[in-house]
């Protein structure tokens, strides 16, 4: 049995549906990211499961007991805000115990484990000071050892990284997962950002329209996106509509030409999915333009214009010979590199 199931939930907003059979499990001890547009139902997910909102149909499973009914209270669940909602004048050691006091615990076990909080997080020595005087990266760690301090079942945690600016951002994305492995408390988080799900995940839930439409470790997610949709929420570009003409020739047909058939084309009509990373610029048999070269500090994102109006999009490492703007190229593309999708 999975350490949570949510099992068919229902809900609605103003009258709308928004979680349409909703449905997934965790794995005890797993960091799961649930990934998905504004609006796509998200947070409500997080607040369902942690009881801060009723469930109109289905049912919650925790460690083997239902509590779909029961008050938050009962449901020893952690819930990180995406602001924090520190008490702004209080200490630190103060905004950490407060949980701990909550379960009336002796003042010396408190004190105990506070200081071990503070260590978990980076944060040795910082009992006594002013959460106002810290810095967001700072605040946020005070915010995860409050959450963690009454030793939770299960960790939630409401776009945890949104708030900051992108350095401290970064470097917390590096720290987060150790913080969270080292503790092994199962974690959910959702987020709207490809690159933090990814970060900091286990395994991957997307969410659209208020039902999960896939899910798996992110580099396979990413790797094999089923639809169309996941291909573009994850940033995927070089999508094309594709017919695939079967028969031993094995070839599908997108807008510039003919390429090798990838496995689940077997005629009819879909999507195909070109990697950046097949895509091979210097020699081969296909000729495009450069129409975008644009510098991101290690890398150019490079656009090559081909058969017309189609547009091939790849990264190239910035210390390589990198095509000119405007400038005629060969390339090739590895079969390895396609993907069959539907609509």
């Amino acid at each position: 049995m999975s350490f949570l199931e949510v099992r068919q939930i229902e809900q609605r907003y103003r009258g709308q549906p928004l979680l349409r059979g909703l449905s997934f499990t965790v794995e005890r001890g797993e960091i799961v990211s649930l990934l998905g547009p504004s609006g796509s139902g998200k947070t409500t997910t997080l607040r369902v499961i942690a009881g801060l909102e009723p469930v109109e149909k289905g049912a919650i499973i925790l460690d083997g007991e239902e509590v779909t009914r029961l008050p938050p209270h009962r449901r020893r669940i952690g819930l990180m805000f995406q602001d924090y909602a520190l008490f702004p004048h209080r200490t630190v050691a103060e905004n950490i115990a407060f949980g701990l006091r909550m379960q009336r615990l002796p003042r010396e076990s408190i004190a105990a484990r506070v200081a071990e909080m503070l260590d978990l997080v980076g944060l040795h020595g910082f009992g006594d000071r002013d959460v106002q005087a810290l810095s967001g990266g700072e605040q946020q760690r005070v915010a995860l050892a409050r959450t963690l301090a009454p030793n939770p079942r299960l960790l939630l945690l409401d776009e945890p990284l949104g708030a900051l600016d992108r350095t401290l951002r970064e470097r917390l994305l590096d720290e987060l997962p150790l913080i969270l492995r080292r503790v092994g408390t199962t974690t959910m988080t959702v987020t709207h950002d490809q690159e933090e799900a990814f970060a900091l995940a286990d395994r991957l839930l997307l969410l659209h329209e208020g039902r999960i439409v896939q899910s798996g470790p992110p580099q396979a997610v990413y790797d094999r996106p089923r639809t169309r949709w996941v291909a573009r929420f994850l940033g995927l570009r070089n999508l094309f509509p594709a017919r695939s003409l079967g028969g031993r020739e094995g070839r599908v047909e997108v807008p510039f030409g003919l390429l090798p058939a990838p496995a689940g084309a077997r005629g009819g009509r879909g999507w195909l999915l070109i990697h950046g990373w097949g895509i091979h610029v210097g020699k081969g048999p296909w000729r495009g333009r450069i129409v975008r070269r644009v510098f991101h500090g290690t890398t150019y994102l490079v656009a090559l214009a081909v058969g017309g109006e189609s547009l091939l999009h790849l990264t190239l490492p910035a210390g390589s010979n990198v095509p000119s703007l405007h400038e005629t190229v060969a390339f090739a593309i590895d079969p390895a590199a396609l993907r069959w999708l539907e609509g």
